[in-house]
């Protein structure tokens, strides 16, 4: 559910809650603004907001090692706990001494001590957003609020495992191509560096002029082995240094984003697979009862594409000023008109959660589907491809002695 990460930092903030009551402490965001909206949503009026400068230089790590796993078996665990009827701190004494994770241990440790001292669930979560990502923190506080935490917690643990899912899907279609381009490369360094040099001397021991694809070979082999070909490597990864800088940025996402979207054959898995993670977080949110501008916060800062964020954050904005949700929806590109209808419907009828939910099904299946296909058509093109690389180049190593052959003769 998180995407790629940004560096935190950590803020100082003194609040008034409800009750009127000042609460202090330290929340993590990626900026001032970022953290001041988490505040506002937990229901704070913000007295002062400063960013903590001895906690950045005391920060040793910019991620954290607890992985999605482990978070969603201490969801699954924690909601089983909870129906048992254990109280918060009992469950969260026992939760915080049998995870695997030792740095989720230490955390549930401090939600214990946290929840003990009188904060709510929620409230402790917030100081470990790393760990605990907006969907999750918000879904409990709406399960607190409304008295379901335990099936807040199991809707959580299953989204968790819904979007892992997803990914593994993804990561498998992607694995075949990359691994037979790594061999690609690898038959192609070995040949130019060590074969065709053997190739070399044996047609300068011959004499004559070469076919033009055994000259074209050779001069490759010669500048893989110079230092221009040193040269074009290190252009090569300052390339890819550079691309990555640039699609750390804002603009550069959001152009970069655009086009994964727009690619022939990835493009439509792309979007399927923003769309699935779009209803199905949205649909999970309502679901738990989080207010509707609140749940696109949400899925907005977690949909893994800038085009579609950028696309949820104008349909949000619209809402605020009074549009349905289908409306704004439907005038963005982003959404098929299948998915902009069956949320009209969900809202006319008053099951909005339950729609949703049902368009994730439909693209977690389509993406299924598309990954199956992409996977066929992939291992053909790659095995074709080696072949007529691999066969390209033995061909021009072997026509010089080819033509020797036929002088003789």
């Amino acid at each position: 559910m998180r995407g790629a990460q940004m560096a935190t930092i950590t803020f100082k903030y003194n609040v008034r809650d409800k009750t009127g009551k000042v609460v202090s402490g330290k929340l993590e965001g990626e900026n001032r603004e970022a953290v001041a909206t988490k505040l506002r949503q937990m229901g704070y009026i913000i007295l002062d907001l400063d960013e903590d400068r001895l906690a950045r230089l005391n920060k040793i790590t910019f991620g954290t090692s607890v992985k999605t796993k482990d978070v969603t078996i201490f969801a699954r665990q924690f909601a089983t706990m909870i129906n048992a009827g254990l109280s918060l701190t009992k469950c969260l004494s026992i939760l915080g001494a049998q995870s695997d994770s030792k740095e989720l241990r230490e955390i549930i440790s401090q939600l214990g001590k946290d929840v003990e001292a009188g904060q709510s669930l929620s409230e402790a979560m917030v100081k470990h957003t790393k760990v605990f990502p907006p969907i999750f923190y918000n879904m409990v506080r709406a399960g607190e609020t409304g008295g379901v935490l335990d099936e807040v917690l199991l809707r959580v643990a299953d989204l968790f495992e819904a979007d892992a899912a997803l990914k593994a899907r993804i990561k498998s279609a992607m694995t075949y191509p990359i691994a037979m381009g790594a061999l690609v490369m690898i038959v192609l360094v070995a040949m130019m560096v060590f074969v065709v040099p053997t190739f070399q001397k044996m047609f300068s021991d011959m004499g004559g002029e070469l076919p033009l694809p055994t000259q074209i070979l050779v001069a490759i082999s010669e500048g893989a082995r110079s230092w221009p070909g040193l040269v074009v490597v290190g252009g090569v990864i300052a390339s890819v240094v550079a691309f990555k800088a640039w699609v750390g940025t804002e603009s550069g996402r959001f152009i970069w984003d655009g086009v994964k979207l727009r690619m022939p054959i990835a493009g439509e898995l792309n979007r399927k697979t923003a769309l699935a993670r779009f209803t199905r977080t949205f649909g999970t949110l309502v679901s738990a009862g989080v207010p509707i501008l609140s749940a696109l916060d949400i899925v907005a800062d977690t949909a893994g594409n800038e085009v579609v964020s950028r696309a949820i954050k104008k349909v949000r904005a619209a809402i605020k000023e009074g549009e349905t949700i289908a409306k704004p929806l439907g005038e963005s590109p982003v959404f098929p008109s299948m998915v902009v209808q069956m949320i009209a419907v969900g809202e006319e009828t008053g099951a909005l959660d339950q729609m949703l939910n049902k368009i994730a099904d439909f693209y977690d299946e389509e993406v299924r589907v598309a990954v199956d296909s992409l996977t066929s058509i992939i291992e053909p093109i790659m095995m074709a491809s080696l072949g007529v690389i691999v066969g390209g180049i033995i061909i021009a190593l072997y026509m010089p002695m080819f033509q020797v052959i036929t002088l003789v003769n």
